[in-house]
């Protein structure tokens, strides 16, 4: 039986973080030799992916059979590069699409997840967004595999949430974001009252946006944080606090461990005070 192996997009090897993943690979294929390109996620109890149970095991290189159960992953594939050591990446689409089916690879651990041929794109994100995913992804039927690039024959379409922020503090900008703002640190207050940190937001600014937000918030700057709870120290490394009065739009992907994903600035807002700024999705 092969040895079978997961990397990362990085090139970082990740197959001790996801032995079951591994032993349903070498279960699968048993003795073909295939590359495979797919996303590991973790699954919440509604069955929808769920980044902050795979948080849990991003950075374990040995999880416990406790943390394998309580936070199971699941690698679903979606592209096959080579198989028995003939290269698929100038196939079509759909070549490797039926390339991939021919393989037989599913499992409890690994999932083949369904493509649909003319349909809506608005009417999928409307399905996608039911069902609480995190958008849809288009692509030519007749693409082949590009490898290490982003071809513009794949769409992303993300769904994106809304939320108001308050203005905390900012981290200097460097390169060409220097003499500006590099990113704002955003805070709400939660069930009791507290404002607390909720992450950084670093893009969605022009370059004049990042300079006057700079002297802006350099006029209300204070000595100290303004959380009732300390934020994380890679925040709290680099800011330069100021006081809690500015409100801002963002959107962002996902809300979760305390921590706002893929944010982007959307502007100041002038007709919301501070004290009215909950955390994102109590409002």
């Amino acid at each position: 039986m092969l040895r079978r192996a997961l990397w990362s997009r990085n090139g970082n090897n990740v197959s001790e973080s996801f032995p079951e993943i591994v032993d349903a690979l070498a279960t699968v294929l048993d003795h073909r030799e295939t590359v495979l390109d797919g996303e590991i996620v973790a699954l919440d109890t509604g069955g929808v992916p769920s980044f902050s149970r795979l948080q849990r095991r991003m950075h374990v290189r040995a999880p416990t059979a406790q943390l394998q159960n309580d936070a199971a992953a699941t690698y679903y594939v979606f592209d096959v590069l080579d198989i028995d050591g003939t290269s698929t990446t100038e196939l079509t689409y759909l070549e490797r699409r039926e390339a991939l089916s021919s393989l037989g690879i599913e499992n409890p651990r690994i999932k083949v997840p369904p493509f649909w041929l003319n349909v809506d794109g608005a009417a999928m994100l409307d399905v996608a967004k039911k069902h609480h995913l995190e958008g849809i992804l288009a692509k030519s039927i007749n693409s082949t595999y590009q490898p290490g690039k982003r071809s513009p024959s794949w769409v992303k379409t993300p769904l994106r949430a809304k939320s108001e922020a308050i203005v905390a503090g900012l981290v200097e900008g460097s390169g060409s974001a220097a003499g500006g703002i590099g990113s704002l640190i955003l805070g709400a207050h939660d069930d009791s009252g507290l404002l607390i940190c909720i992450g950084s937001v670093g893009s969605g600014f022009s370059s004049r946006q990042r300079r006057e937000l700079r002297e802006q918030l350099l006029e209300i700057e204070r000595p100290t944080s303004p959380f009732a709870i300390a934020p994380p120290r890679a925040i709290a490394r680099e800011s330069r606090w100021c006081e809690p009065i500015l409100v801002c739009d963002v959107e962002y992907r996902e809300f979760t461990g305390g921590s706002l994903r893929h944010p982007a600035f959307k502007g100041l807002r002038v007709d919301k005070i501070a004290a009215d700024v909950d955390l994102p999705g109590r409002h």
